[in-house]
């Protein structure tokens, strides 16, 4: 089973991208849905112990919790050690569950792959990117964002031009979905002519 890491910038297209790879029969394990799901069970206790008062009808208020930690760094470092390993551990048991049900490959949507160290676990790393001016005017357009919550979130990430240098397979959005969506297929017609055994790759 292919493991193919799918990540990109905020804005690039990646989570319509991932449509594209289920839309194809490909099992996708998304890491920001991972977390919605988190907010309303397992990471609620332990989030509300961190952060005091981030709690609302018994679940994570994602608001109230961006506004304690978004530009605190200590802070940031304090949710993520509460909160990937939670996601990691949906991960494992998505990853078991498709082996198990015999799937030629699976993707992990991690936004902050390059971030968390975590590409060399995959055995293909895809890069979803559009051009700036592109990436901009979806962000802007979104429900709540400002300029300045916009360039905070980019400070956590990655340069673009940095994740486009380390990835195996780049799909370029600001060219329509119509192109992505032909470049992902590209992308599993490629993999399936190399078999489905995965390579040696470092593991947790």
């Amino acid at each position: 089973m292919w493991i193919i890491g799918l990540t990109g910038s905020i804005g690039m297209g990646k989570s319509a991208t991932a449509g594209l790879f289920r839309a194809a029969g490909v099992p996708v394990h998304d890491a920001d849905a991972s977390v919605h799901a988190m907010y309303r069970a397992e990471a609620v206790a332990p989030v509300e112990a961190a952060f005091p008062g981030v709690t609302r009808d018994g679940a994570i208020d994602r608001r109230l919790l961006s506004e304690r930690v978004l530009n605190d760094a200590e802070a940031m470092k304090r949710l993520e050690a509460i909160v990937h390993p939670l996601v990691r551990a949906r991960e494992r048991a998505f990853l078991e569950k498709a082996e198990a049900a015999g799937a030629h490959w699976v993707v992990l949507d991690i936004p902050l792959l390059f971030e968390t160290n975590r590409a060399d676990a995959m055995d293909v790393v895809v890069v979803v990117t559009a051009p700036k001016e592109v990436q901009e005017q979806r962000v802007l357009a979104r429900d709540g964002m400002t300029r300045e919550r916009f360039e905070a979130i980019l400070k956590r990430q990655m340069p673009d031009s940095e994740k486009r240098r380390r990835a195996h397979v780049i799909i370029d959005t600001g060219r329509g979905f119509p192109a992505a969506k032909h470049q992902v297929e590209g992308l599993l017609r490629t993999l399936a002519g190399q078999g489905h055994t995965r390579r040696d790759r470092k593991t947790d």
